[in-house]
């Protein structure tokens, strides 16, 4: 997300504001927002597929051995998987179209809600805490009405109770367990906190000797030949990479900088460009996962985006290309604070967005157009680790499991 200081405040900031306002009841830490608030969770989906009440099992009897999740940047499924570069009159990203029609393609797969930061909490921790802002662990720069600091149970919770070992992966950030907010500078930022969902968490950013399974990207290929490899693996690539861009500087040690933002937007010849790189970056991390001793079993690689592209010039609502969401998607009012004036209140999903799921001992060539979002994808991986499910993943009505993607065997709850 590029709207960098546009309505700022704190996760209990946020609530107890809205609360005061009538907007919002006051609520614990452990209380997802419900039906009961104004600002509620959708109880519909934007678009019915083929909607599933299937829940998986993996072949072996019901655990996926490892879990791997590449969270891209701001780019709607028409703008990624399929999608033609104008100029060339060739595929933007021939390695995610690939992948997409080789394994599994989720056509109705959706962010949670905008900005970014929001999506990434909402992916490991089950809600997005009434949360429409990126604002970091610290203040930088123009984030001068708050801070985030989200002292909720979260995915690393429940693995660290499992004994399930875990590990982040973030490219840019210079040292395992790095807490600022940005590298190498906050004007010049090529890793951000905000798309690091495990240093916002205050039971991690708090606690050194869990924060030190946050590592630098380089890390990761070693780690999977090991004897220890983490079984949950979140990859955050650098904001080159990513498709998200606002790199001016050139970043000694990283040949993709600058990357400035797209001066037009969407299509644009800056925007082509970027998609390449982040094509290029998906096939070097697919290769590397699938060529080290840790691609064993059940295990499955889930590349997505956090939401569509923020675009101010061509924006339909709150200055997004799309609102739409599904599967508890936040209802927010109209005129939210942290979205805009002209929000008129509706669904505030972050927009149809691509998901390929590589299933090692998976069904090939399959599309899934069953409505998903971030949630479905926590819950796939709560029910394949079997843990305890977080936040709106219990909504079995509306969030559902991503297993006929992934298993070739299902069974009918």
């Amino acid at each position: 997300m590029r709207r960098n200081g546009k309505i700022l405040a704190t996760t209990a900031t946020v609530a107890a504001m809205l609360a005061v306002i009538g907007m919002l009841p006051t609520a614990s830490a452990a209380t997802p927002a419900g039906a009961s608030a104004t600002r509620t969770a959708n109880a519909g989906t934007t678009s019915v597929g083929a909607a599933s009440d299937w829940r998986g099992r993996s072949d072996d009897g019901g655990q996926l051995s490892h879990v791997f999740i590449i969270m891209l940047e701001n780019h709607a499924l028409d703008n990624t998987i399929g999608d033609i570069n104008p100029a060339t009159g060739k595929l933007s990203m021939p390695y995610l179209t690939m992948l997409s029609k080789t394994y599994g393609n989720a056509t109705n797969y959706y962010g949670v809600t905008h900005t970014s930061e929001p999506n990434y909490i909402a992916a490991t921790s089950g809600n997005n805490w009434w949360v429409n802002n990126d604002n970091e662990w610290t203040v930088v720069g123009n984030n001068t009405f708050g801070v985030n600091h989200y002292d909720h149970t979260n995915i690393a919770d429940e693995l660290q109770a499992a004994h399930i070992p875990w590990a982040a992966y973030m490219e840019a950030m210079p040292t395992a367990g790095y807490l600022e907010d940005s590298w190498p500078s906050d004007s010049n930022a090529l890793y951000v906190s905000k798309h690091n969902p495990f240093d916002l968490y205050t039971d991690i950013h708090n606690n050194p000797s869990i924060a030190k399974n946050i590592k630098p990207y380089s890390d990761m290929a070693r780690d999977l030949n090991s004897r220890n490899a983490p079984r949950y693996v979140w990859i955050s690539p650098d904001e080159c990479h990513n498709m998200h861009n606002g790199i001016y500087t050139a970043v000694p040690g990283f040949a993709d900088t600058p990357c400035p933002y797209p001066p037009i937007g969407i299509g644009d010849p800056t925007d082509e460009h970027s998609k390449t790189v982040a094509d290029n970056f998906v096939k070097q991390a697919v290769s590397t996962i699938m060529h080290s001793k840790a691609w064993t079993g059940n295990s499955v690689i889930f590349i997505t985006a956090d939401e569509v592209d923020f675009d101010a010039a061509n924006g339909s609502i709150g200055d997004y290309l799309s609102a739409a969401g599904c599967c508890d998607s936040p209802v927010v009012p109209p005129a939210d604070p942290q979205i805009s004036a002209d929000w008129p209140g509706g669904v505030y999903g972050g927009g149809l967005v691509p998901m390929v799921v590589i299933s090692r001992n998976g069904p090939h060539h399959v599309t899934d157009n069953t409505a998903y979002n971030h949630y479905s994808m926590l819950l796939t991986i709560e029910e394949g680790f079997g843990l305890g499910k977080l936040g709106y993943t219990s909504d079995a009505a509306q969030v559902k499991p991503m297993w006929p993607l992934i298993t070739r065997t299902h069974v009918h709850q």
